[in-house]
């Protein structure tokens, strides 16, 4: 594909405090079954029939498998528990295996994972769903806001596995995802908490840690900061949290959040953005910590706020291309900020400079890069397939059929995700084959939702 480079002007402001709340929910409410199924990968981007087992189950006891048509030497996936693809996974294989390493909690040992968990936005029903990557079954549902009118659109994982989930209509709520970190809360004897694909009622469900009520009209934005690794407790600490809302057309603030406390710590007005329908859309952290974020269609700006000092920091986005505005954003292990539409645009924050691919085969969502400081970006489309993009040459290197995605992300063991609908759709990359949870309502989940992408650029797998 032709790259093309750009040079940036900056714009710097900083700003206050404040708080504020909502737009209706996307994506429409899925009916389908929700068992497991399993389709198999041809790279040619063309649809391919896909299997479903039927009744109201949420594990992936039916599933059927088949042999990927163009690699009929590997065998097929066990939805049991597969075994890691293992080449993008930021494992330290040659460590003792209890010695105690970020992510790995001691007992995790070599760097993997004690757990990998997909947090899926159910934007139609107020909840969000907690699905097992190995499994590939749902074992939890969570109510987001207490009147379950959140519309959440957009979850992220910190470096201590627990979530937070962002209310398009106003509100931040973080859950746990150990059980043993749960408390006592709603007066009733023993833990209560969803162990499936049903949401316990808002008063009672003990696994949520805090919620944060917000009265922005559109609140969309939400990432988790590192934290510090603490070595002597084998634990990250003083996990921050962002998010960022739209209160009036030309009011647009980044907020910092206390992650243990679910407190408000500082808030900034974000200059230069025009007036558009959502305000600040999509964002992520680079390894300091600092929150990149970007507007719908805000003049395709780009924001940075810094950590340390929250100021804000922005610059236009490429000029030469005419997107009305852009959709995915992530930011990889090289520091590297990407936005993604019909085409792709990497920033470089070190000479503010933009490169920027030729249009892609088709209109495309969120993106996340892998781990591979030379590897592949992975995007969702609408409608024909999974791509996956040389983060260098821009050239095309995969494009799996897959169900319409908005969402993608990447689990702990090497495996991309794409979710929309009703459906959350595992894929392997080296094989296109897919496996399919197809048992969320009206899902629409476009963010950091494994914290693979904060793994990559924050030193550290979830651990509890």
């Amino acid at each position: 594909m032709r790259l093309i480079k750009l040079a940036c002007c900056v714009a710097m402001g900083a700003g206050s405090m404040a708080c504020g709340d909502g737009t209706a929910a996307s994506g429409s409410a899925g009916s389908g079954d929700d068992g497991v199924t399993l389709t198999p990968g041809s790279d040619t981007g063309t649809s391919s029939a896909e299997s479903s087992t039927g009744g109201n189950s949420n594990s992936a006891t039916a599933a059927t498998t088949a042999t990927p048509t163009d690699d009929t030497s590997d065998p097929p996936v066990d939805s049991s528990g597969p075994p890691p693809v293992g080449f993008d996974v930021a494992a330290l294989p040659d460590l003792p295996p209890n010695m105690c390493q970020p992510g790995g909690k001691g007992g995790g040992g070599n760097g993997d994972p004690e757990f990998s968990f997909l947090w899926a936005s159910n934007s139609a029903e107020g909840t969000i769903s907690k699905i097992d990557t190995q499994t590939v079954t749902e074992v939890g549902r969570y109510a987001t806001r207490p009147d379950a009118l959140g519309s959440p659109s957009r979850t992220s994982v910190s470096l201590t596995g627990n979530v937070a989930v962002a209310n398009r209509t106003g509100g931040i709520t973080k859950f746990y995802a150990n059980q043993a970190d749960c408390a006592e809360s709603n007066g009733m004897g023993g833990l209560q908490t969803s162990e499936s694909n049903v949401a316990l009622p808002w008063d009672q469900e003990e696994c949520r840690a805090w919620y944060i009520p917000f009265d922005y009209d559109s609140q969309r934005p939400v990432a988790w900061a590192p934290g510090d690794w603490n070595q002597a407790a084998c634990t990250w600490q003083n996990e921050k949290l962002w998010t960022a809302g739209r209160y009036g057309q030309m009011q647009t603030e980044v907020v910092l959040i206390d992650g243990d406390a679910g407190v408000v710590l500082d808030t900034v007005d974000i200059p230069g953005l025009k007036a558009d329908q959502f305000g600040l859309y999509g964002g992520a952290v680079d390894a300091d910590g600092n929150f990149w974020t970007t507007g719908w269609a805000t003049g395709n700006h780009l924001v940075r706020v810094d950590i340390d000092n929250m100021e804000a920091t922005v610059w236009p986005g490429p000029s030469i291309v005419a997107e009305s505005h852009w959709y995915g954003m992530t930011v990889d292990v090289n520091g590297y900020v990407w936005n993604c539409a019909s085409r792709v645009a990497r920033f470089d924050p070190a000479d503010e400079s933009w490169t920027v691919s030729d249009e892609l085969p088709s209109w495309s969502a969120g993106c996340m890069a892998d781990a591979d400081p030379d590897g592949l970006l992975w995007l969702g489309s609408d409608g024909t397939g999974l791509f996956g993009i040389d983060r260098e040459t821009f050239d095309l290197v995969h494009q799996w059929p897959t169900p319409s995605a908005y969402g993608v992300s990447i689990d702990f063991f090497g495996y991309v995700w794409a979710v929309n609908g009703n459906g959350a759709h595992r894929v392997d990359p080296e094989t296109g084959e897919v496996t399919s949870y197809n048992g969320l309502t009206g899902a629409y989940t476009y963010s950091d939702m494994t914290g693979y992408a904060l793994n990559t650029v924050g030193g550290g797998i979830p651990s509890g």
